[in-house]
């Protein structure tokens, strides 16, 4: 089975593609369409919060925003 993808939004650490794009994000998924966001990193040299912390509250983000899938490099 092939899964499509209508936006795919790349981020260097988990919050860059909400804080860029996230209205836009949440505008096409309550389209119907589907979005993907890679993250290029797990944030591990952040100064806000650990690793830990970074990825749940990414999840939590993407939940609410509708994403279809969260991928990390």
């Amino acid at each position: 089975m092939t899964e499509t993808c209508d936006l795919l939004a790349f981020g260097a650490h988990p919050d860059d593609v909400e804080i860029g794009m996230g209205g836009t994000i949440a505008k096409y998924t309550r389209r119907g369409f589907r979005v993907i966001i890679c993250d290029l990193t797990k944030a591990e040299l952040s100064s806000n919060g650990t690793v830990d912390e970074r990825q749940k509250e990414a999840a939590e983000a993407a939940r609410r925003r509708g994403v279809a899938l969260r991928l990390n490099l």
